[in-house]
């Protein structure tokens, strides 16, 4: 049982006392020498500046964020005059002074980059021990003769390859290997060495797990926990020869449970089983870090032998607030500060009353939170080498000394590394620092002693909303929930034993029987028959046309309201069935379970937003004016023939489908023949959701001739279409000559796929930028028709672009798209692969081939493909290739890399990573793309937010999922009446 906390016992008084005590040394009066050496430090008032400007303060940091990525003086003028110049921004005179040249290259504005330059990095000091061993050595000296221990973090850029994993590794072995060598030459600081007689460690390391593998992801917490381990073993075993102390730091949300998960498991081995000198991590901004630190104490009871508990507020609240909201998901953080402030007080205790389990650090720089952790430890005697204070190197430096001084172990977190991958780090810290709930601004700002000591009072907590007043898109499947990554297993088993099923048409609310039978089989192993297909004849297709058009009176006539309840009680069924149909996904068209997930939010989605536009268009518009109304309608078209592709089965489908729908239209829906199956589900779905017979009609045919004939039939007033260039211009041709008795012209809608290329410019954030780009090419093997299959590089990054964008693809899983690990699974068919390989050999003889994967031989597998120095005027660089396939082009200027991405036939997606104002500025007005991404990746379109569709040869029509859509369903129709009678009309407020 977990020692519970007695509420009797009131820690309050002498908190306070502490808390005061404290308080007045961080506050004791410098020397003048040193107040005046404050005063003409420009990196501070850098900082009292962004605290008294919030606009300023965003600028500011943004401008701090992208200066590691500039290399020369120039580039540092310019985007200094581009970040400050914001009209929002209201600059202090001395940085006004500071922006006035007209020239980047002038003389005015070299002073202007090399002064900011300067202050940046005095301030990045502050908060970096060093960028190299022998300056972290020189600086945990200095802590030592101050009576501070240590523990170092290595920054360092994102690890997304795995050569740079395994860097991590090493340059952590190395790490300790010097740190310890130094510390033979240490004299020995009783305060932090020993403690009740016990020698302490004198080098302590922290560590991310995401660092040692490039693919760590809690979906697959089987093969990440695998790799991770292996090199986790490596630096204990290595740590215990040296007598290093490791702690494990927690990071984001997403990462919580499967970090505790994998320690807990291999803090059990025999081998580690008996180690105290390892620490893991609490934050107590987390909603649920309660239970998760009573967990801990119970595993470490059945263990036996404790190890440290590092217990802080956290350092992602912005992020994890985000994400959440972009997402739909519940916030795991509190809202409040004064929320994380309490539950840390109580974490504090929990952990302090169970001292003889966990040994406990506790990391604030609020003085009541560390006056509270004394006030326990001292009442309840907690041996000293139970708990211990820490702060971070840079911040809470007087606090540090106070607690020094009352004679408490004091561990000083200390980041080092170069300046480029340490300015997220820094980032944070400024954010910390100048954030109106920190502490140390409240404290530098001299709030009250009393008002900085009282506890801290929290407002009821409540959930924000996460639709902002906007549409509520559905959330996504959160797969480091372990619960749901069970109920996708369990799925999929499932589905595995209804594979090999017979799916027939659906006609006039009748399953016909066919003669045509075709096999639907699994593109990761096609011996695996996933259904069996019914294909109807032409002869079929007229029966189901005729059908359509007996329904279409009644169903134009369907009030908008109950038409619009059908698409939602579809949404409620899809929802229900959410993990059975993306198990379908993945093993009818062979997309790994998240991205075949989020299609399944997308056709949820679909539904409900255009049940919600139809009913906003059935209200029309009324002009009226005196004695005459005006009403502006819609009327449904007639007839509308779907044709929806496979690389989308489920999200396109059903978005086609159901706005023709809920626009009055009795629709056949005809789908790829490689993902006839899942468009049976939808089929199963519609039927279930009550749509009336002939209204809708699932009509799986031969493309070539049951296609081309709904779309000539002089009956059909509508086609949408995904898919080819080819087919989808052969519609637009077909569908535009007037057939005999045909007595109007058709509508096509047709998107027609992309030859989509992302920017990366020199001041890009590479971590974002390569981890952007490989998702974007690779995800669903590069088969979305949003995929990245260009980037186009500025030439001074280009270099350093290509090596990590080349490892990060070669350390890609590829394999079935049903294994958790997979990120790359088959392209659709024997056909497509066929294609694709022959591009690859195309694209040997026209560019230099960078990489490429082996691939599996059992499937329809294409190794990831990446070309570099390929000219923009290349077959690989202008015909789409659909499948993994990238080519890489180098440019000069930013002018030649707008020039090369507008260059081709298509204008689907496009993406821009870059921190330069004037580029994103540029690129919203001059990127001809229907929809642009930029610093993110381009794929993933959400129905709402980013209404998705393009022109040029990508195709004709409105955008999926945007408020213009259902217009080209719907007839527009104008009443107007004259309503006087004999000079009489009513009037509006008349008596």
């Amino acid at each position: 049982m977990v020692v519970q906390i007695n509420p009797q016992q009131d820690y309050e008084a002498k908190t306070q006392a502490i808390a005061k005590d404290l308080l007045a040394q961080t506050r004791e009066k410098k020397g003048l020498l040193a107040q005046l050496q404050d005063q003409m430090r420009l990196d501070d008032k850098l900082l009292g500046w962004a605290m008294s400007n919030p606009n300023l303060r965003v600028q500011l940091f943004r401008f701090i964020d992208c200066l590691p990525a500039l290399q020369s003086n120039a580039e540092i003028a310019n985007h200094l005059q581009q970040y400050m110049g914001e009209e929002s921004v209201e600059l202090p005179s001395a940085l006004k002074g500071i922006l006035n040249f007209t020239d980047s290259h002038s003389a005015p504005a070299q002073l202007a980059a090399g002064t900011i330059s300067k202050a940046v990095e005095t301030l990045a000091r502050k908060y970096i021990a060093g960028e190299d061993l022998q300056q972290v050595t020189k600086t945990v000296e200095r802590l030592r003769k101050e009576k501070m221990g240590f523990t170092i973090d290595l920054l360092g850029e994102a690890v997304i390859t795995e050569v740079e994993a395994k860097a991590y590794l090493q340059s952590y072995l190395e790490l300790m290997e010097h740190l310890v060598k130094e510390s033979q030459k240490w004299s020995k600081v009783p305060e932090i060495d020993e403690a009740d007689g016990e020698p302490l460690p004198k080098v302590q390391v922290s560590v991310k797990l995401t660092a040692f593998y490039s693919q760590f992801d809690p979906f697959d917490p089987q093969g990440s926990q695998e790799k991770v381990c292996d090199r986790i073993r490596i630096l204990l075993r290595r740590a215990k020869e040296l007598g290093v102390g490791i702690h494990f730091d927690m990071e984001q949300y997403v990462y919580k449970d499967i970090t505790l998960g994998i320690l807990k498991e291999l803090l059990l081995e025999d081998e580690f089983k008996t180690r105290t000198d390892i620490g893991v991590t609490i934050q107590a901004y987390l909603r649920d870090s309660e239970k998760d630190l009573k967990d801990l104490i119970e595993w470490a009871k059945k263990r036996g032998y404790p190890i440290t508990v590092r217990l802080v507020k956290g350092a992602y609240w912005d992020q994890e607030t985000i994400k959440s909201l972009q997402n739909h998901w519940t916030q795991p953080v509190y809202n409040q500060k004064a929320a994380s402030d309490l539950n840390f007080e109580r974490l504090t205790r929990l952990l302090l009353e169970n001292y003889q389990y966990i040994y406990s650090a506790i990391g604030s720089h609020n003085v009541r939170s560390q006056g509270h952790a004394i006030a326990i430890a001292e009442s309840l005697n907690v041996p000293r080498r139970c708990f211990e204070m820490q702060v971070l190197y840079g911040m809470g430096d007087q606090l540090a000394k106070a607690l020094v001084k009352r004679g408490y172990r004091v561990r000083v977190y200390a980041p080092y590394g170069n300046l480029l991958p340490g300015m997220a780090y820094l980032i944070r810290r400024l954010l910390e620092n100048t954030a109106n709930s920190s502490f140390l601004r409240q404290n530098l700002e001299e709030r009250p002693v009393d008002e900085l000591v009282a506890p801290p009072v929290v407002i009821e907590e409540s959930q924000p909303r996460t639709d902002n007043g906007k549409f509520p898109n559905v959330p996504d499947t959160d797969y480091a929930d372990e619960e749901l990554r069970q109920k996708a297993k369990q799925a999929l088993v499932q589905v595995r034993n209804s594979l090999g099923k017979t799916y027939l048409p659906l006609i006039n609310g009748e399953y016909v029987p066919t003669e045509t039978i075709i096999d639907s089989v699994n593109p990761s192993n096609p011996q695996e028959i996933v259904g069996k297909i019914g294909l109807i004849s032409v002869q079929q297709a007229q029966q189901a046309l005729q059908a359509a058009k007996a329904a279409f009176p009644t169903w134009k006539k369907t009030p908008v309201r109950e038409r619009a309840g059908i698409l939602r009680k579809a949404a409620e069924i899809m929802e229900r069935r959410r993990h059975e149909l993306s198990a379908w996904i993945c093993l009818e068209v062979g997309k790994v379970l998240k991205q075949a997930d989020a299609e399944v939010s997308e056709a949820i989605d679909f539904c409900r937003y255009y049940a919600d536009e139809m009913e906003r268009l059935d209200q029309g518009y009324d002009y009226d004016v005196a004695g005459e109304t005006n009403r502006y309608l819609y009327q449904p078209r007639g007839l509308a023939v779907v044709i929806s592709p496979w690389n989308f089965p489920l999200a396109i489908a059903v978005g086609m489908t159901v706005a023709a729908l809920v626009t009055g239209n009795c629709t056949l829906l005809k789908p790829a023949e490689t993902s006839s199956v899942i468009a049976a589900k939808i089929a199963e779905v519609l039927v279930e959701a009550g749509i009336p017979q002939g209204v809708f009609q699932y009509v799986p045919g031969k493309g070539s001739q049951v296609g081309a004939y709904m779309v000539e039939h002089p009956d059909v007033h509508l086609i949408a279409f995904t898919g080819s260039r080819e087919v989808g211009c052969r519609i637009y041709r077909d569908a535009s000559i007037v057939q005999p008795g045909q007595k109007h012209l058709k509508r096509v809608i047709a998107e027609m796929g992309g030859k989509n290329a992302i920017i990366v410019d020199e001041s890009a954030d590479l971590d974002q930028a390569v981890a952007g780009v490989v998702y974007s090419a690779f995800g669903y093997s590069g088969q979305k028709c949003s995929a990245c299959s260009r980037v186009i590089v500025l030439e001074t990054v280009y270099d350093h672009f290509i090596e990590r964008f080349v490892e990060a693809t070669r350390s890609l899983n590829i394999g079935a798209a049903d294994e958790p690990g997979t990120e790359v699974g088959p392209v659709i068919d024997a056909t497509a692969q066929k294609r694709i390989l022959e591009y690859i050999e195309t694209g040997k003889q026209e560019a230099e081939l960078a990489l490429i994967r082996e691939a599996p031989a059992t499937g329809y597998f294409v190794p990831p493909t990446i070309f570099k120095n390929v000219s923009p005027d290349a077959a690989i660089a202008q015909e789409e290739i659909f499948g993994p396939v990238v080519a890489v082009t180098k440019v000069k200027t930013f002018d030649e890399a707008l020039t090369v991405a507008n260059g081709t036939d298509y204008a689907l997606t496009g993406g821009l990573y870059s921190r330069t104002p004037d580029h994103i500025k540029r690129a919203y007005a001059e990127f001809e793309v229907g929809n642009l991404y930029i610093n993110r990746g381009i794929t993933g379109a959400i129905v709402s937010r980013q209404p998705f569709g393009g022109f040029k040869m990508s195709g004709v029509g409105s955008k999926a999922g945007g408020p213009d859509y259902l217009l080209q369903f719907l007839e527009p129709r104008h009443v107007s009446e004259n309503i006087q009678r004999q000079g009489f009309a009513p009037i509006e407020g008349a008596q």
